[in-house]
């Protein structure tokens, strides 16, 4: 049986498809090994430094003197909370970019993060509620609230753009629902309420740590499956439809799962300020077009916290919580993004 040779087209289709999965592939084990740097970095650096060796022993469960508690109780936690939130907010935020073929289509900016925002606020200041209660308000209003975005949009399918809009409106109100919440707390609630909006790994625990850890491993798989059909609907509804993709089904799909992950994100650490938002424009930039970016998007987000915790902590003189850090990385990149679709003639 004879093998009918490849035409030079089909060779340089090929060729392109193997460099970019190469490409893929590099970028991938780029971020992961400074992910893993920088997480080791964060056991390391402190009041007190300890050595490689010194964390390697308590991460294998050895007891060292004044390193155990140091790093075990307090610096690992706050390090694998700080991973865990950023894989969550960077497979969040790149698919419903994705999905909804637009860069503004992050949860920060869609009213999903407002949605668990609001609910933390009012169980703190109205309720006063603790921790557990108030990450359950959290998720719980988070996912309402991406229902009721997705149920206002939906018109024969939930446009991109008729999805951001209501997305923006409803963010809109509950940040007045905030705001009035804050005016009418006693100071500490007050200040409660405002650690917890900044977006902070202050108070970081195993307790806290492992509901974002059993969602990510749950949801992140599911959310991974949708990958090809998600790249696909890029191509417009009706084309993804001829190609065998059942839009609507796959858009609630990855819809839900997208916002457990950034509700559970949002309950644990508060919402960390745009890193669903510059994850995957980041990834889109090192990866370039044709590949999938879930997987980067994700990388890129635990790359952001990370490194945006280190910074807050130690290298500004006066800590700040991480969320600070990011939002002063974030808003000139919308600011920029928001000129340029003005000046290409587009339309938010």
């Amino acid at each position: 049986m004879s093998i009918t040779p490849l035409t030079p087209t089909a060779e340089a289709v090929v060729s392109l498809r193997r460099a970019r999965s190469r490409h893929w592939t590099s970028i991938v084990v780029i971020l992961s090994v400074l992910i893993v740097a920088t997480f080791l970095a964060s056991l390391m650096v402190g009041q007190t430094f300890y050595s490689f060796d010194t964390v390697v022993r308590v991460i294998a469960g050895e007891q060292v003197p004044g390193a155990s508690f140091t790093v075990g109780r307090l610096r690992l936690p706050r390090a694998v909370m700080a991973l865990a939130v950023g894989l969550s907010f960077g497979l969040g935020g790149v698919t419903f970019q994705t999905m909804l073929r637009n860069p503004l289509a992050s949860p920060d900016i869609i009213g999903i993060s407002s949605g668990a925002s609001a609910a933390a606020v009012f169980a703190i200041i109205t309720l006063g509620l603790g921790t557990t209660g108030v990450s359950i308000f959290a998720i719980v209003a988070g996912l309402a609230v991406a229902l009721l975005i997705y149920l206002l949009a939906y018109k024969n399918g939930a446009a991109g753009i008729r999805l951001i809009l209501v997305g923006i409106g409803i963010s809109s109100m509950l940040t007045a629902l905030i705001n009035w919440e804050l005016t009418r707390a006693s100071q500490w609630d007050l200040q409660e309420a405002l650690r917890w909006l900044a977006g902070s790994l202050n108070g970081a625990n195993w307790e806290s740590v492992i509901p974002v850890l059993i969602a990510l491993v749950i949801l992140a798989p599911l959310l991974l499956g949708q990958s090809k059909n998600l790249s696909i609907t890029q191509l417009g509804d009706d084309t993804a439809e001829a190609l065998g993709v059942r839009v609507s089904r796959t858009r609630l799909l990855v819809i839900v799962t997208a916002v457990g992950l950034i509700a559970f994100a949002t309950a644990a650490a508060g919402p960390v300020a745009f890193v669903a938002f510059l994850s995957g424009p980041i990834a889109a930039r090192l990866i370039g077009p044709g590949s999938s970016l879930l997987i980067p998007a994700g990388l890129v987000g635990a790359l952001l916290v990370l490194v945006a915790d280190l910074i807050g902590q130690f290298a500004l003189g006066t800590r700040y919580p991480v969320g600070v850090i990011t939002g002063v990385l974030g808003a000139p990149y919308l600011i920029y993004l928001i000129i340029r679709i003005n000046r290409s003639g587009g339309s938010l």
